[in-house]
């Protein structure tokens, strides 16, 4: 693999400590909204298109006015999410000598355990108050990509001490990654595509499942020792989101807090900066952040939704027009993820500013 030195993408929320751009342009679109919507999913499943476009609609609206939004009939049995907690739990429960067996630090691709300050969401702030364990697209050893080094593609890594880890994880994240299509295909609908437009970019995602669990804190939720993850932009498409107690925080323009609290049968998702590049500004990438709540242990479990690797994410045409070009050049979002990572990841650090440049001239 070729790599040329760059200071980082120009546009991106996390090019680099201090560079946080994204923020400044959302203000134009974004409401100073004070809670966040509630899309019913349900006609995304069902035969009749006048609901399904209904329902592309709604997603529309949140998409552009809040970028952040609950979705409820999702068709994610409750038994899944139960089985993936309780594994997850079992997992955080090992000796620390058992966790970082896995450790990413140890693995050097983005599969296993991330351990407590290894992470900083806010590349300028403090590490992360989590610990946290990484899961991607299982592929074989074989894969062409994974011989090359590419750290996110491959086989996963499954700790040898919780047999039926895997199998509870990786069924939660097949039936997630089932759900990021059908919201491609309604984000797609929403922007008078094609509903399968975005098909032949996702068939091999660089989507990852994160399972972190914050520990608990006696620290009063005003200090900043309490923050689980720092004010931030998620740099892929979009994530879903469960979380099982509150401590979610999403920043509206007019620099308040709202809580996301959690709904019982919902998702949180939101919309991340390679999505917002991808419809010139229309869809926002919101900041948002994670305060620990006092005296509780917290588990969530986000799931980055990317593209395949070599995906060249272009501003789409319908998102353009007279007197509003399209502001970002044409991006590799493969290479995008990975100068992200190195940014955020402090195994990854040394490899900053080597990972050619994802934007294209």
């Amino acid at each position: 693999m070729s790599a040329s030195t760059h200071p980082g993408p120009t546009n991106a929320a996390h090019s680099g400590p201090t560079a946080v751009a994204n923020r400044t342009s959302l203000a134009s679109r974004r409401l100073a909204f004070d809670e966040i919507p509630v899309v019913d999913l349900a006609p995304l499943f069902g035969p009749r298109r006048g609901d399904t476009e209904d329902c592309a609609a709604g997603l529309l609206r949140a998409c552009t006015e809040v970028g952040f939004f609950y979705i409820r009939n999702h068709g994610i049995a409750e038994r899944t999410i139960e089985a993936a907690l309780e594994q997850t739990r079992r997992f955080f429960a090992l000796p620390m000598d058992a966790k970082l067996a896995y450790d990413l630090e140890r693995t050097r691709r983005h599969r296993g355990y991330v351990p407590f300050s290894a992470l900083s969401a806010d590349p300028g702030a403090e590490p992360d108050r989590q610990e946290g364990y990484e899961v991607g697209l299982e592929l074989p050893a074989d894969d062409p990509l994974h011989l090359t080094g590419n750290p996110l593609h491959g086989p996963n890594v499954w700790p040898d001490e919780l047999p039926a880890f895997s199998v509870a994880v990786y069924r939660y994240f097949e039936e997630l990654l089932a759900l990021g299509h059908v919201l491609f295909r309604a984000f797609a609908i929403s922007l008078g595509l094609r509903e399968d437009f975005f098909e032949p970019m996702i068939t091999r995602p660089i989507t990852q499942l994160r399972l972190i669990h914050y520990p608990e804190t006696e620290r009063e939720v005003d200090d900043s020792a309490t923050l689980g993850v720092g004010a931030h932009t998620d740099y892929e498409c979009f994530t879903i989101l469960w979380q099982d107690a509150p401590g979610l925080q999403v920043q509206n323009t007019s620099g308040e807090w709202i809580e996301a609290v959690p709904i019982p049968g919902t998702f949180v998702v939101n919309i991340g900066d390679m999505m917002q590049r991808w419809t010139n500004d229309l869809f926002v990438s919101t900041p948002h952040r994670v305060v620990n709540p006092a005296r509780t242990a917290r588990y969530s479990f986000p799931m980055f939704f990317g593209t395949n690797h070599d995906t060249v994410v272009r501003v789409l045409p319908a998102c353009t027009g007279p007197g509003n070009p399209p502001r970002y050049p044409p991006t590799h979002a493969g290479y995008w993820t990975e100068t992200m990572h190195t940014h955020v990841y402090a195994y990854r650090e040394a490899e900053r500013g080597t990972i050619p440049n994802p934007e294209l001239a």
